[in-house]
């Protein structure tokens, strides 16, 4: 397949450009603002702790419900409308829930706001493979950096604005964000109406029915799907445990693994930038899956054999699987050659991902509890990073998800 000829950013694609960089930065702040102001929330009103283990588990699940329902709306109103609309229930949302009295109602508002940022999660690779086809490379590594960015941003900001304005204040503020983003996907459906602006519009074509069904019966979906839980399940797991592993194993302090842990998070930036490029110029995917591959595992072996001897680069090497994640938001673009096969994929590898991401932190407390030590659990995780291997050799064949089915079943 020939690469569309890359020409500029700006011209004629201003509006898609500040849709994607404000949709990419609400996605992620509307999730990292709350858990940081907490304990200042629980000083207005009580929030149990059954409600704060469903607030935590609540993203993945909602992702991976979202990620099978928003091909199926997408359907129905359009990708630029679902990406509109993500964003004005993120708005409410955010603003429901600042505005909470009681837990449940900080609960359910959670809830929705993470739903809409399921869909915006879906929706937005094949956006850039409709609007930015030539600049795919560019765009997603613009596009995960945001991602990266806007999940340690707010925690950073959360608690120094809390102080100083309350914490309603300092969970709404987010809302004029995604409220920004809203602006340019309505322009574009708008401008899409009338015929002068349908002849330079981008021309996105209709999508068919039952191409999400028939993406279970592919091997290179369910490599990009796994390969996406890989990503997802390190980083939750992570998030979630390894301070806990360091203080135990490492024997660091509790601020000190604080510490470890924003660094583990922010592994995750330099790789959204660079993962893309090496991908899109040089098709370099099998080097991305092996380098991730090698420092995963580097790192589960530094931490089991020898933890206090170099902690901080076993917690550097523990990060560097988040590579895959910018890896599969660029070849959910280049694995496929239509609009609606983008669309389709991009729901069953964040869909499957995310199941897999909600299961794993789970699976880490339950063997820990069986056998009372950390170490195995450490082992289960050199476990998901060789999943890497299979996943790595399916997903480096340049093909198309459409040219496997065809090769299979016949037309597309």
């Amino acid at each position: 397949m020939t690469a569309p000829r890359p020409r500029s950013l700006w011209r004629g694609r201003l509006l898609a450009l500040a849709g994607v960089v404000l949709v990419a930065f609400s996605l992620r702040s509307a999730v990292a603002a709350l858990s940081p102001i907490l304990a200042e929330v629980q000083e207005d009103f009580a929030v149990p702790t059954w409600v704060v283990g469903l607030i935590g588990t609540a993203p993945p699940v909602c992702f991976a419900v979202f990620g099978i329902v928003t091909p199926m709306l997408e359907r129905r109103f359009g990708l630029q409308r679902l990406a509109a609309a993500s964003m004005v229930v993120v708005t409410a949302a955010l603003i429901w829930r600042a505005l909470a009295g009681d837990a449940v109602t900080l609960l359910v508002a959670t809830a929705v706001l993470f739903a809409a940022v399921g869909v915006g999660n879906v929706v937005l690779p094949p956006l850039i493979k409709a609007y930015f086809p030539d600049r795919i490379g560019t765009m997603t590594a613009l596009y995960s950096a945001l991602l990266a960015v806007a999940a340690f941003v707010p925690p950073l900001v959360a608690v120094p604005v809390a102080d100083a304005a309350g914490w309603r204040f300092s969970l709404g503020m987010w809302a004029v964000f995604a409220l920004l983003a809203v602006v340019p996907w309505v322009s574009l459906v708008v401008r899409a109406r009338t015929s002068a602006a349908q002849q330079s519009a981008v021309a996105i074509e209709e999508p068919a029915p039952g191409v999400l069904g028939r993406l279970p019966r592919l091997s290179l979906a369910w490599a990009l799907a796994a390969t996406f839980g890989i990503s997802a399940a390190s980083v939750y797991a992570c998030f979630a445990w390894l301070p806990v592993v360091l203080v135990d194993v490492a024997g660091v302090s509790h601020a000190e693994a604080g510490a470890l842990l924003s660094l583990f998070g922010a592994m995750g930036l330099p790789w959204s930038i660079l993962v893309p490029i090496v991908i899109t110029r040089w098709r370099r995917v099998g080097v991305i899956y092996a380098v991730a591959l090698v420092a995963g595992l580097a790192g589960v072996g530094g931490m089991v054999l020898a933890p206090t001897a170099a902690t901080i680069l076993w917690v550097v090497l523990l990060g560097t699987p988040q590579a895959l994640f910018p890896a599969v938001l660029v070849l959910i673009q280049l694995r496929t050659r239509t609009h609606e096969g983008a669309v389709a994929l991009s729901g069953f590898a964040q869909s499957v991902g995310y199941a897999i991401a909600a299961l794993f932190p789970l699976m880490f407390a339950v063997v820990h509890e069986l056998t009372g030590s950390w170490q195995p659990v450490l082992l289960v995780f050199g476990a998901l990073f060789l999943a890497a291997i299979p996943t790595g050799i399916i997903v480096s064949k340049p093909r198309t998800i459409e040219d496997e089915w065809e090769r299979r079943h016949g037309v597309w």
